[in-house]
């Protein structure tokens, strides 16, 4: 997918349900049910094989295997065959001394894969084997040059950091996603027992994403634990904790926008419906036929011809007829102005 669309895409999703979902993701069946349930992108990574192997998401920090090697064939081999419609991200390890990352990056985007993210992420690591790999020159500085690189090549980016500071590098190498790292998931016989609470949480979250979106308000904002912001990339989430059903379930439970249903299974949902149904929720606010038709994957012609098939009337028609209704209910129950009423109802 190209990274325009991908945007396009991203952006218009937020403004509908209010987030995206990203899904970290190990094997073919975890990709299929995300996707099913709705997952924005897709994010290969080897902490998402080891998962799938029964191990720690740590396991992907250890010399076990040669990381980018084993993603290009997770990918090539599970991933891309089976997903069609939904971005899919290409693990890097950016330190792999033996690899020349711009060739690799050229590989990555022909082999079909949508873009690239940093992880594994040197960010994770701390204290004295942290200062003892900077010094032997494995620096975040080089996952930030490999998205800045894959940035100039038209590839879709995601920038896993943990600080401002990373933040600050990532947003300026052009990472379309900057997404807050708060550590290992908690939970199930795998789950970390060391965790950051939510007010720490949220407190390193609201100082990166406030700078964000004040040096560039297009960039999407998101975390790999669970608090508000633009959306929410997992892992174990999605694939540790459920199985085949419930990792459908469990993504669903975390889309839960106005439009989920429309992400999924398409050929059952009864576009009209949802059309109506989102403008009754949100006729107050701007209202766009083209974001709601690419929520539910299909051209804003066809939906609009539609519509007007189904109701007798244009989308616009019907928006204004029922945001005047609204004004009347407003006018006769309230003392509100006509320019109250009018703020009001968008």
């Amino acid at each position: 997918m190209d990274r325009q669309q991908i945007l396009k895409i991203l952006h218009a999703r937020i403004h509908i349900n209010g987030h995206i979902i990203g899904a970290c993701v190990g094997s073919g069946m975890t990709a299929k049910y995300a996707a099913m349930g709705g997952a924005d992108m897709l994010l290969a990574v080897m902490a998402g094989k080891y998962r799938i192997m029964g191990r720690s998401s740590l396991a992907s920090y250890f010399c076990y295997g040669n990381n980018n090697t084993s993603i290009m064939e997770l990918g090539t081999r599970e991933l891309l065959p089976v997903i069609t419609g939904v971005p899919v991200l290409f693990g890097v390890f950016a330190q792999d001394p033996f690899v020349d990352i711009h060739k690799l990056l050229m590989r990555i985007k022909s082999n079909g894969f949508s873009g690239v993210t940093n992880f594994p992420t040197i960010a994770l690591i701390d204290g004295q084997f942290r200062e003892a790999l900077d010094e032997d020159g494995n620096t975040f500085d080089k996952e930030v040059t490999m998205i800045g690189l894959a940035h100039q090549m038209g590839c879709f980016t995601v920038g896993f950091v943990t600080n401002l500071t990373e933040a600050m590098k990532m947003l300026a190498a052009g990472a379309d996603v900057i997404c807050v790292h708060l550590g290992l998931t908690r939970g199930g016989f795998l789950g970390a027992k060391n965790f950051m609470t939510i007010t720490e949480a949220k407190n390193i979250t609201d100082e990166i994403f406030s700078f964000c979106k004040q040096q560039r308000s297009d960039v999407i904002t998101t975390i790999y634990q669970n608090m508000q912001c633009e959306g929410y990339i997992g892992g174990s989430t999605f694939d540790r904790i459920p199985t085949e059903k419930a990792i459908l379930e469990a993504t669903k439970s975390f889309k839960n926008g106005e439009l989920n249903n429309a992400s999924s299974d398409t050929e059952h949902t009864d576009y009209i419906q949802i059309t109506k149904h989102y403008i009754e929720k949100n006729y107050m606010k701007e209202v766009r036929l083209e974001d709601i038709a690419l929520v539910t994957h299909v051209s804003s012609s066809y939906l609009s011809t539609l519509f007007k098939k189904k109701t007798g009337t244009t989308f616009t028609n019907y928006l204004i007829t029922f945001r005047i209704g609204q004004a009347k209910k407003l006018l006769k129950e309230t003392d509100l102005t006509c320019k109250e009423v009018a703020l009001n109802i968008g």
